[in-house]
């Protein structure tokens, strides 16, 4: 399907081409699940056919006649059809005020050869064609999660500023078991400060259905600064009837300009850009986030970690994506932010991924899980303890450049971390020599406050290897340059104390 789609953009760029396919993916969708209720309602009482209240009581878009699929459709051959589509997103925009601003309204334009939308109009009406209900509609949730990941490898490295690949996302939600457990202080708030196009949301409710939950258990809240990722978030969650009020975008970013800045949440789950330099950390010297010593204004890592932390719950839990240097770096005080954190007891479980997984970038990531309280009555006492696991070579080749965990690398991975904490049915957790490790604190103490699970599981690889070469070698003369001072203050010591000496 996608590759049928990809071969009518012609000359536009993927980038571009995403928005008019994924936006008549949720046209599509949204007029599917409005005309079946319309159908059911024409059969049942004529007069509350057109009554919104109907629709709006079943989370159902209203969706007005010029929109409908149906009318698009019809009229696919013609060569008004981008004014018809842009008419028909302006409507639906008007008729439903959490859509507004949502929608692409830009089919008309010259560049777009209305010949190719025709086409797209046709090849995406056999989408669920003799599908019936909900199960259409959850197949047009999927199909748009699916297009989303083949525009995402199209792209390339741009591609992975708006999606982290599914099997990534499972791994974070499966480790963290995101369900609501009022009688144990965990009411189901979900946050994730980088939502990109909300992809941690969709697998979170995905598992809350699979484990006997509902659709509306839990409450979504994410950030977003790109302006057209949010876009695609608010339709992404849209297509799976998830509320997505709780998605907020501004310019400015979670750092500047912090939209829940009030808000603690039960789990949240994120994927912020590696090592961004430009964070604007130096307009943040002094800020209540930074619980465990301000981040360097030349890398957002830990600032990142700093945030999630000071948005979690008092027995809340985070997943993580992180570019493995933040595991050992030494430079500009991140090491000493890291061991204020393992001291305090926030860092969970640290997981080693393998090579990748992600299209913007074929440098190894690594998974960072937080809790607030380690001793909560969820699971067992963990305190002064972390699970580091080594998952670098689990997964598969998905094709040439791509990798993927399987189901059972999955649950081999989430079931050790259930293990170790003592969930009932999870069996019982032991040390796998190369796969997993749980050690103490003053083990890591030992180790300097490094976390790559490599040194810790027996891996035979070097977990240096791991680690980009500019960044080993920054981190590397940083650390030998305060040595040099070390020695240099010991020296002149030892001068005062000879000088002393009377002969």
């Amino acid at each position: 399907m996608f590759l049928a789609a990809d071969k009518l953009r012609k000359n536009l760029e993927p980038s571009d081409y995403k928005h008019v396919v994924l936006g008549l993916i949720f046209l599509r969708h949204i007029s599917l699940a409005f005309e079946a209720r319309h159908e059911a309602l024409l059969r049942e009482d004529p007069e509350a056919a057109e009554d919104r209240d109907e629709y709006l009581g079943e989370n159902i878009f209203w969706v007005p006649k010029e929109a409908r699929w149906s009318h698009l459709q019809a009229n696919a051959p013609q060569p008004t059809i981008g004014k018809l589509i842009d008419e028909a997103m302006t409507a639906i925009e008007a008729e439903n005020p959490t859509l507004k601003g949502v929608l692409p309204k830009d089919y008309n334009r010259p560049a777009l050869d209305k010949v190719m939308v025709g086409e797209l109009v046709n090849l995406i009406s056999g989408i669920a064609l003799g599908v019936e209900g909900g199960a259409a509609r959850d197949l047009l949730g999927r199909v748009y999660e699916y297009f989303l990941g083949g525009f995402a490898g199209a792209e390339g490295k741009r591609g992975g500023e708006f999606y982290t690949p599914r099997s990534v996302v499972r791994v974070l939600v499966d480790m963290l078991e995101p369900f609501p457990d009022p009688a144990r202080g965990v009411e189901g708030r979900v946050y994730d400060p980088c939502c990109g196009s909300g992809g941690m949301f969709v697998q979170t409710e995905r598992f809350l259905e699979a484990h006997g939950g509902r659709i509306g258990q839990l409450a979504i809240y994410g950030q977003e600064s790109n302006y057209t990722t949010w876009r695609l978030a608010k339709m992404n969650l849209a297509v799976r009837g998830i509320d997505a009020s709780g998605i907020a975008w501004n310019n400015e970013g979670s750092f500047h300009k912090d939209e829940w800045r009030d808000k603690k949440f039960d789990f949240i789950l994120a994927n912020p850009p590696f090592n961004v330099s430009d964070w604007g950390g130096e307009r943040l010297r002094e800020d209540v986030r930074w619980a465990y010593g301000a981040p360097p204004v030349g890398n957002a890592n830990y600032a990142w970690l700093q945030h999630i932390l000071h948005h979690l719950a008092p027995n809340g839990t985070a997943g993580v994506v992180l570019a493995n240097g933040s595991m050992s770096s030494a430079q500009s005080g991140e090491d000493v932010i890291r061991r204020a954190m393992v001291e305090a007891d926030v860092v969970d479980c640290m997981i080693a991924l393998p090579g990748q997984l992600f299209f913007s970038t074929q440098i190894p990531a690594c998974l960072w899980f937080l809790s607030r309280n380690k001793k909560n009555g969820r699971f067992r006492d963990r305190q002064g303890e972390v699970l580091f696991i080594d998952a670098r070579k689990l997964g598969f080749m998905a094709d040439r450049t791509r990798r993927e965990f399987s189901d059972e690398d999955v649950a081999k991975i989430a079931g050790v971390y259930h293990a170790w904490r003592g969930e009932a049915d999870a069996g019982t957790y032991e040390d796998v020599p190369g796969f997993c490790k749980s050690a103490t604190l003053e083990e890591i103490k030992g180790h300097g406050y490094v976390l790559t699970p490599g040194r810790y599981v027996g891996a035979a690889d070097v977990e240096e290897d791991d680690v980009p070469f500019a960044e080993r070698f920054s981190s590397l003369r940083e650390q030998l340059e305060r040595q040099f001072a070390e020695a240099e203050d010991l020296t002149a010591a030892i001068r005062r104390r000879l000088a002393g000496v009377g002969l």
